[in-house]
Protein backbone atom coordinates (compact mmCIF):
# COMPACT_ATOMS: atom_id res chain seq x y z
CA UNK A 1 0.00 0.00 0.00
CA UNK A 2 1.88 3.41 -0.91
CA UNK A 3 1.33 6.37 1.69
CA UNK A 4 2.43 9.92 1.20
CA UNK A 5 4.62 11.77 3.37
CA UNK A 6 3.30 12.48 6.86
CA UNK A 7 1.49 16.36 6.79
CA UNK A 8 3.36 19.22 8.73
CA UNK A 9 2.16 20.53 11.84
CA UNK A 10 1.13 23.85 9.73
CA UNK A 11 -0.68 21.42 7.52
CA UNK A 12 -3.04 20.10 10.02
CA UNK A 13 -3.65 23.58 12.03
CA UNK A 14 -4.76 24.14 8.43
CA UNK A 15 -7.22 21.24 8.78
CA UNK A 16 -8.71 22.89 11.14
CA UNK A 17 -9.44 26.12 9.88
CA UNK A 18 -11.34 23.91 6.77
CA UNK A 19 -13.35 21.91 8.73
CA UNK A 20 -14.56 25.09 10.33
CA UNK A 21 -15.32 26.73 7.43
CA UNK A 22 -17.07 23.04 5.99
CA UNK A 23 -19.44 23.23 9.00
CA UNK A 24 -21.15 26.49 7.57
CA UNK A 25 -20.84 25.01 4.25
CA UNK A 26 -22.77 21.64 5.67
CA UNK A 27 -26.18 23.45 6.12
CA UNK A 28 -26.53 23.39 2.62
CA UNK A 29 -25.75 19.68 2.52
CA UNK A 30 -22.32 20.17 -0.15
CA UNK A 31 -19.40 19.48 1.15
CA UNK A 32 -15.72 18.16 -1.14
CA UNK A 33 -13.19 16.61 1.08
CA UNK A 34 -9.80 15.69 -0.66
CA UNK A 35 -7.30 13.88 0.69
CA UNK A 36 -3.78 13.76 -0.29
CA UNK A 37 -4.02 9.92 0.13
CA UNK A 38 -8.24 8.38 -0.22
CA UNK A 39 -8.78 4.78 0.95
CA UNK A 40 -12.30 4.13 -0.82
CA UNK A 41 -11.79 0.32 0.27
CA UNK A 42 -12.87 -0.46 -2.97
CA UNK A 43 -11.06 -1.36 -6.24
CA UNK A 44 -7.66 -1.99 -6.29
CA UNK A 45 -6.23 0.56 -3.37
CA UNK A 46 -6.43 4.02 -2.38
CA UNK A 47 -6.27 6.96 -4.50
CA UNK A 48 -3.54 9.84 -4.81
CA UNK A 49 -5.03 13.15 -4.54
CA UNK A 50 -8.76 11.67 -4.46
CA UNK A 51 -12.12 13.55 -3.94
CA UNK A 52 -15.18 12.86 -2.28
CA UNK A 53 -18.03 14.92 -3.26
CA UNK A 54 -21.04 15.13 -0.49
CA UNK A 55 -24.58 16.23 -0.76
CA UNK A 56 -27.02 15.90 1.90
CA UNK A 57 -25.45 13.29 4.19
CA UNK A 58 -25.08 11.40 0.79
CA UNK A 59 -21.69 10.44 -0.90
CA UNK A 60 -22.25 12.09 -4.63
CA UNK A 61 -19.07 11.15 -6.51
CA UNK A 62 -15.40 9.74 -5.49
CA UNK A 63 -12.07 9.42 -7.64
CA UNK A 64 -8.91 11.13 -8.36
CA UNK A 65 -9.20 15.24 -8.32
CA UNK A 66 -8.36 15.17 -11.87
CA UNK A 67 -11.26 13.90 -12.36
CA UNK A 68 -14.22 15.15 -10.44
CA UNK A 69 -15.06 18.93 -10.95
CA UNK A 70 -16.26 20.62 -7.07
CA UNK A 71 -18.97 22.19 -8.01
CA UNK A 72 -19.36 25.94 -6.73
CA UNK A 73 -21.21 26.63 -3.13
CA UNK A 74 -19.20 23.48 -2.17
CA UNK A 75 -17.75 23.62 0.89
CA UNK A 76 -14.03 21.93 0.95
CA UNK A 77 -12.19 20.10 3.54
CA UNK A 78 -8.68 18.71 2.92
CA UNK A 79 -6.87 16.13 5.26
CA UNK A 80 -3.46 13.92 4.03
CA UNK A 81 -5.33 10.66 4.74
CA UNK A 82 -9.15 9.41 4.64
CA UNK A 83 -10.76 6.96 5.16
CA UNK A 84 -14.75 5.12 5.43
CA UNK A 85 -16.08 5.89 9.08
CA UNK A 86 -14.46 3.43 11.25
CA UNK A 87 -16.87 0.38 12.26
CA UNK A 88 -16.45 -1.06 15.22
CA UNK A 89 -18.28 -4.62 14.77
CA UNK A 90 -18.61 -5.60 18.54
CA UNK A 91 -18.79 -3.46 21.43
CA UNK A 92 -20.27 -2.73 24.16
CA UNK A 93 -20.06 1.24 24.06
CA UNK A 94 -23.03 2.98 25.13
CA UNK A 95 -24.37 0.14 27.27
CA UNK A 96 -21.20 0.69 29.20
CA UNK A 97 -19.45 3.63 29.95
CA UNK A 98 -15.96 5.74 30.88
CA UNK A 99 -16.88 4.88 34.45
CA UNK A 100 -17.09 1.32 36.67
CA UNK A 101 -20.40 2.73 38.62
CA UNK A 102 -23.57 0.58 37.85
CA UNK A 103 -25.38 3.41 36.30
CA UNK A 104 -23.15 2.76 33.15
CA UNK A 105 -23.02 -0.94 33.20
CA UNK A 106 -25.86 -2.38 31.59
CA UNK A 107 -24.54 -4.68 29.38
CA UNK A 108 -25.28 -7.89 31.28
CA UNK A 109 -28.18 -8.96 33.66
CA UNK A 110 -27.44 -11.15 36.07
CA UNK A 111 -31.10 -12.09 37.27
CA UNK A 112 -31.05 -15.78 35.01
CA UNK A 113 -28.58 -16.39 32.22
CA UNK A 114 -30.68 -16.95 29.50
CA UNK A 115 -32.38 -13.81 28.39
CA UNK A 116 -32.87 -12.81 24.56
CA UNK A 117 -35.64 -11.04 25.00
CA UNK A 118 -33.29 -7.69 26.62
CA UNK A 119 -33.51 -5.52 24.26
CA UNK A 120 -30.34 -3.00 23.38
CA UNK A 121 -32.29 0.12 22.53
CA UNK A 122 -33.88 0.27 25.72
CA UNK A 123 -30.91 0.62 28.05
CA UNK A 124 -28.35 2.31 25.24
CA UNK A 125 -26.93 6.15 26.16
CA UNK A 126 -25.85 8.16 22.86
CA UNK A 127 -24.48 10.41 24.91
CA UNK A 128 -22.81 8.42 26.92
CA UNK A 129 -19.03 10.50 27.18
CA UNK A 130 -17.45 6.99 25.91
CA UNK A 131 -19.63 7.13 22.28
CA UNK A 132 -17.79 10.71 21.71
CA UNK A 133 -14.54 9.47 23.04
CA UNK A 134 -14.21 6.64 20.54
CA UNK A 135 -16.22 8.92 17.37
CA UNK A 136 -13.73 11.21 17.72
CA UNK A 137 -10.96 8.65 17.00
CA UNK A 138 -12.87 7.74 13.83
CA UNK A 139 -15.27 5.14 14.75
CA UNK A 140 -18.73 6.33 13.06
CA UNK A 141 -20.86 2.89 13.43
CA UNK A 142 -20.69 0.79 15.92
CA UNK A 143 -22.20 -3.16 16.59
CA UNK A 144 -23.15 -2.78 20.42
CA UNK A 145 -25.23 -3.93 22.75
CA UNK A 146 -25.60 -6.77 25.58
CA UNK A 147 -22.02 -8.21 26.09
CA UNK A 148 -20.25 -11.48 26.62
CA UNK A 149 -21.05 -13.52 30.01
CA UNK A 150 -24.54 -15.40 29.81
CA UNK A 151 -25.65 -17.88 27.64
CA UNK A 152 -27.94 -15.34 25.87
CA UNK A 153 -27.51 -12.09 27.46
CA UNK A 154 -29.91 -10.35 25.16
CA UNK A 155 -30.08 -8.34 21.36
CA UNK A 156 -27.10 -6.35 19.72
CA UNK A 157 -27.80 -3.01 17.58
CA UNK A 158 -26.18 -1.61 14.79
CA UNK A 159 -25.78 2.45 15.49
CA UNK A 160 -24.43 5.38 14.28
CA UNK A 161 -21.94 7.86 17.09
CA UNK A 162 -23.37 10.51 16.25
CA UNK A 163 -27.35 11.75 17.12
CA UNK A 164 -30.18 11.09 19.07
CA UNK A 165 -30.95 7.20 18.85
CA UNK A 166 -33.60 7.16 16.35
CA UNK A 167 -31.39 9.41 14.11
CA UNK A 168 -28.44 7.42 14.49
CA UNK A 169 -29.84 3.71 14.59
CA UNK A 170 -29.04 1.71 11.51
CA UNK A 171 -30.51 -1.92 12.67
CA UNK A 172 -32.25 -1.98 16.08
CA UNK A 173 -31.90 -6.31 16.70
CA UNK A 174 -28.85 -7.15 14.37
CA UNK A 175 -28.14 -10.26 16.72
CA UNK A 176 -28.63 -12.10 20.05
CA UNK A 177 -25.26 -12.17 22.03
CA UNK A 178 -24.98 -15.47 23.50
CA UNK A 179 -21.63 -17.12 25.36
CA UNK A 180 -20.31 -20.67 25.65
CA UNK A 181 -17.68 -21.27 28.47
CA UNK A 182 -16.53 -20.75 32.41
CA UNK A 183 -16.76 -17.08 32.11
CA UNK A 184 -20.73 -17.61 32.26
CA UNK A 185 -20.02 -19.81 35.62
CA UNK A 186 -18.29 -16.90 37.42
CA UNK A 187 -21.93 -15.09 37.09
CA UNK A 188 -24.75 -17.78 37.27
CA UNK A 189 -25.60 -20.73 39.57
CA UNK A 190 -26.07 -22.52 36.65
CA UNK A 191 -24.50 -23.86 34.01
CA UNK A 192 -21.14 -24.94 36.32
CA UNK A 193 -19.58 -27.01 33.01
CA UNK A 194 -19.60 -26.54 29.44
CA UNK A 195 -21.32 -29.46 28.44
CA UNK A 196 -25.04 -27.76 30.85
CA UNK A 197 -24.42 -24.56 29.09
CA UNK A 198 -24.75 -26.37 25.96
CA UNK A 199 -27.65 -28.59 27.23
CA UNK A 200 -29.37 -25.63 28.29
CA UNK A 201 -28.70 -23.78 24.95
CA UNK A 202 -30.50 -26.58 22.97
CA UNK A 203 -33.27 -26.91 25.57
CA UNK A 204 -34.05 -23.31 25.00
CA UNK A 205 -33.89 -23.49 21.03
CA UNK A 206 -36.36 -27.05 21.12
CA UNK A 207 -38.76 -24.75 23.07
CA UNK A 208 -38.66 -22.48 20.37
CA UNK A 209 -38.99 -24.73 17.97
CA UNK A 210 -42.05 -25.56 19.16
CA UNK A 211 -43.49 -22.59 20.39
CA UNK A 212 -42.61 -21.50 16.79
CA UNK A 213 -44.63 -23.86 15.21
CA UNK A 214 -47.68 -23.80 17.94
CA UNK A 215 -48.18 -20.36 16.78
CA UNK A 216 -48.09 -21.47 13.18
CA UNK A 217 -50.17 -23.72 13.22
CA UNK A 218 -53.08 -23.51 16.06
CA UNK A 219 -56.17 -22.05 15.90
CA UNK A 220 -56.43 -18.49 17.05
CA UNK A 221 -58.15 -20.44 20.81
CA UNK A 222 -55.50 -22.67 21.01
CA UNK A 223 -52.12 -20.32 20.13
CA UNK A 224 -49.99 -20.52 22.68
CA UNK A 225 -50.17 -16.66 24.54
CA UNK A 226 -46.90 -14.39 23.48
CA UNK A 227 -43.39 -14.93 24.90
CA UNK A 228 -41.03 -12.36 23.89
CA UNK A 229 -38.33 -14.82 24.81
CA UNK A 230 -40.12 -17.24 22.44
CA UNK A 231 -40.46 -15.24 19.62
CA UNK A 232 -37.03 -13.52 20.04
CA UNK A 233 -35.35 -17.59 19.82
CA UNK A 234 -38.00 -17.96 16.83
CA UNK A 235 -36.51 -15.57 14.48
CA UNK A 236 -32.99 -16.87 15.33
CA UNK A 237 -34.21 -20.05 14.09
CA UNK A 238 -36.17 -18.69 11.01
CA UNK A 239 -33.02 -16.99 10.50
CA UNK A 240 -33.96 -13.57 10.67
CA UNK A 241 -31.47 -12.59 13.41
CA UNK A 242 -28.27 -13.93 13.68
CA UNK A 243 -26.93 -16.29 16.88
CA UNK A 244 -23.72 -14.40 18.06
CA UNK A 245 -21.58 -16.22 20.04
CA UNK A 246 -18.66 -15.44 22.28
CA UNK A 247 -16.67 -18.74 22.05
CA UNK A 248 -12.91 -18.62 22.94
CA UNK A 249 -11.49 -22.02 22.97
CA UNK A 250 -11.66 -24.87 20.53
CA UNK A 251 -14.07 -26.64 22.25
CA UNK A 252 -16.40 -24.22 22.81
CA UNK A 253 -16.24 -23.10 18.93
CA UNK A 254 -17.00 -26.52 17.82
CA UNK A 255 -20.04 -26.82 20.42
CA UNK A 256 -21.43 -23.80 18.48
CA UNK A 257 -21.21 -24.63 15.19
CA UNK A 258 -22.73 -28.07 16.35
CA UNK A 259 -25.43 -25.96 17.47
CA UNK A 260 -25.72 -23.94 14.49
CA UNK A 261 -25.62 -27.06 12.52
CA UNK A 262 -28.58 -28.65 14.46
CA UNK A 263 -31.26 -25.98 14.43
CA UNK A 264 -30.26 -24.27 11.02
CA UNK A 265 -30.08 -20.70 12.48
CA UNK A 266 -26.70 -18.12 11.32
CA UNK A 267 -23.69 -18.26 13.06
CA UNK A 268 -21.22 -14.97 13.99
CA UNK A 269 -18.53 -16.07 15.94
CA UNK A 270 -17.07 -13.64 18.72
CA UNK A 271 -13.49 -13.91 20.37
CA UNK A 272 -12.56 -17.10 18.85
CA UNK A 273 -9.27 -17.07 19.89
CA UNK A 274 -8.44 -20.29 18.83
CA UNK A 275 -10.19 -19.82 15.67
CA UNK A 276 -7.10 -20.32 13.60
CA UNK A 277 -7.05 -24.49 14.54
CA UNK A 278 -10.81 -24.79 13.04
CA UNK A 279 -10.31 -22.97 9.96
CA UNK A 280 -11.49 -25.28 7.14
CA UNK A 281 -14.27 -26.01 9.34
CA UNK A 282 -15.11 -22.68 9.47
CA UNK A 283 -14.99 -21.90 5.99
CA UNK A 284 -16.73 -24.93 5.09
CA UNK A 285 -19.67 -23.68 7.45
CA UNK A 286 -19.05 -20.19 6.13
CA UNK A 287 -19.22 -18.52 9.63
CA UNK A 288 -17.55 -15.30 9.77
CA UNK A 289 -15.49 -14.32 12.91
CA UNK A 290 -15.82 -11.12 14.95
CA UNK A 291 -11.89 -11.34 16.62
CA UNK A 292 -10.77 -10.42 19.97
CA UNK A 293 -9.13 -7.54 20.15
CA UNK A 294 -5.74 -8.09 18.95
CA UNK A 295 -4.17 -7.08 22.08
CA UNK A 296 -6.21 -8.81 23.63
CA UNK A 297 -4.67 -10.09 27.63
CA UNK A 298 -4.16 -13.70 26.53
CA UNK A 299 -5.29 -15.65 29.65
CA UNK A 300 -7.98 -17.53 31.04
CA UNK A 301 -10.14 -18.90 27.98
CA UNK A 302 -8.04 -16.54 25.64
CA UNK A 303 -4.75 -17.82 26.42
CA UNK A 304 -4.18 -19.12 23.49
CA UNK A 305 -4.77 -15.85 21.61
CA UNK A 306 -2.44 -14.97 19.00
CA UNK A 307 -1.52 -11.99 16.54
CA UNK A 308 -1.58 -13.62 13.66
CA UNK A 309 -4.96 -14.97 13.60
CA UNK A 310 -6.82 -12.50 11.50
CA UNK A 311 -4.59 -12.89 8.89
CA UNK A 312 -4.34 -16.88 9.21
CA UNK A 313 -8.28 -16.49 8.71
CA UNK A 314 -8.63 -14.51 6.02
CA UNK A 315 -5.79 -16.79 3.96
CA UNK A 316 -8.46 -19.86 4.79
CA UNK A 317 -11.39 -17.65 3.25
CA UNK A 318 -12.89 -16.53 6.52
CA UNK A 319 -14.60 -13.43 6.60
CA UNK A 320 -12.83 -11.38 9.36
CA UNK A 321 -13.71 -8.12 11.70
CA UNK A 322 -11.84 -6.96 14.19
CA UNK A 323 -13.30 -5.77 17.58
CA UNK A 324 -13.22 -3.23 20.45
CA UNK A 325 -15.11 -5.76 22.52
CA UNK A 326 -15.62 -5.31 26.21
CA UNK A 327 -12.99 -4.68 29.19
CA UNK A 328 -14.24 -5.26 32.53
CA UNK A 329 -11.95 -2.16 33.75
CA UNK A 330 -12.22 1.51 32.51
CA UNK A 331 -12.47 2.62 30.17
CA UNK A 332 -14.61 -0.54 28.82
CA UNK A 333 -13.13 -0.75 25.60
CA UNK A 334 -10.38 -0.75 23.11
CA UNK A 335 -10.11 1.43 19.87
CA UNK A 336 -10.51 -1.13 16.95
CA UNK A 337 -8.21 1.51 14.74
CA UNK A 338 -5.31 0.30 17.02
CA UNK A 339 -6.15 -2.97 17.42
CA UNK A 340 -6.26 -3.11 13.45
CA UNK A 341 -3.01 -1.69 13.47
CA UNK A 342 -1.15 -4.01 15.24
CA UNK A 343 -2.91 -7.24 13.03
CA UNK A 344 -0.77 -5.41 10.47
CA UNK A 345 2.28 -6.26 12.07
CA UNK A 346 4.75 -9.31 10.79
CA UNK A 347 3.03 -12.45 9.75
CA UNK A 348 -0.17 -10.12 10.10
CA UNK A 349 -2.31 -8.57 8.19
CA UNK A 350 -1.21 -6.37 4.81
CA UNK A 351 -2.36 -2.57 5.68
CA UNK A 352 -4.86 -2.73 3.50
CA UNK A 353 -6.56 -5.99 4.98
CA UNK A 354 -6.20 -4.19 8.62
CA UNK A 355 -8.08 -1.23 7.52
CA UNK A 356 -10.97 -3.45 6.16
CA UNK A 357 -11.40 -5.69 9.08
CA UNK A 358 -12.51 -2.43 10.56
CA UNK A 359 -14.47 -0.86 7.37
CA UNK A 360 -15.72 -2.90 4.85
CA UNK A 361 -15.50 -6.21 5.65
CA UNK A 362 -16.85 -5.41 9.62
CA UNK A 363 -19.96 -3.54 7.45
CA UNK A 364 -20.40 -6.83 5.70
CA UNK A 365 -20.63 -9.45 8.53
CA UNK A 366 -23.11 -6.97 10.00
CA UNK A 367 -24.97 -6.60 7.06
CA UNK A 368 -24.96 -2.85 6.62
CA UNK A 369 -22.60 -3.02 3.75
CA UNK A 370 -25.28 -0.87 1.94
CA UNK A 371 -24.93 1.90 3.77
CA UNK A 372 -21.14 2.15 4.90
CA UNK A 373 -17.88 0.74 5.58
CA UNK A 374 -16.73 1.88 1.72
CA UNK A 375 -16.38 5.28 0.17
CA UNK A 376 -18.93 4.65 -3.07
CA UNK A 377 -21.59 6.75 -4.10
CA UNK A 378 -25.00 6.55 -2.54
CA UNK A 379 -23.73 5.36 0.85
CA UNK A 380 -23.56 7.27 4.08
CA UNK A 381 -21.00 10.09 3.97
CA UNK A 382 -19.25 9.05 7.01
CA UNK A 383 -15.53 9.79 6.77
CA UNK A 384 -12.24 9.88 9.06
CA UNK A 385 -9.98 11.97 8.38
CA UNK A 386 -6.47 11.83 9.49
CA UNK A 387 -2.81 13.98 9.26
CA UNK A 388 -0.86 10.85 8.75
CA UNK A 389 -0.90 6.97 7.58
CA UNK A 390 -4.01 5.63 9.51
CA UNK A 391 -2.39 2.76 10.86
CA UNK A 392 1.07 4.83 12.48
CA UNK A 393 1.31 5.19 15.88
CA UNK A 394 1.98 8.99 15.53
CA UNK A 395 -0.85 9.44 13.53
CA UNK A 396 -4.14 11.73 14.59
CA UNK A 397 -7.99 11.40 13.59
CA UNK A 398 -8.12 15.23 13.17
CA UNK A 399 -11.87 15.21 11.44
CA UNK A 400 -14.88 12.88 11.47
CA UNK A 401 -18.06 13.20 9.62
CA UNK A 402 -20.84 11.67 10.15
CA UNK A 403 -23.87 11.67 7.06
CA UNK A 404 -22.15 14.53 5.85
CA UNK A 405 -21.80 16.48 8.69
CA UNK A 406 -18.52 17.51 11.01
CA UNK A 407 -18.90 16.24 14.07
CA UNK A 408 -15.28 16.59 15.47
CA UNK A 409 -12.31 18.60 14.23
CA UNK A 410 -9.65 17.99 16.93
CA UNK A 411 -6.71 16.30 15.85
CA UNK A 412 -6.52 13.44 18.60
Amino acid sequence: MTVLPKTTRAAAFALLLLLGAARAAHAQGQLAVRADTLFPMTGDGPIADGVVLVEDGRIEAVGPASQIDVPSGYGTIEAAFATPGLVDARATVGMTGLTNVAAVSDQLDRTTAIQPELRAFDAYNPREPLVEFVQRLGVTTVHTGHGPGALMSGQTMVVKTEGRLEEALVDSVAMVAMTLGPQVSGNYDTPDTRAKGVALLREAFLKARRYREQRASADDENRPARDLRMEMLSKVLAGEVPALITAQRTSEIQSALRLAEEFGFELVLSGAAESYRLTSRLAAADVPVILHPTMTRTGGEAENAAFTTAHTLREAGVPVAIQSGYEAYVPKTRVVLYEAAVAAGPGGLTRREALRTVTIDAARILGVAGRVGSLEEGKDADLALFDGDPLEYTTHTCGVLVGGAVVSDECR
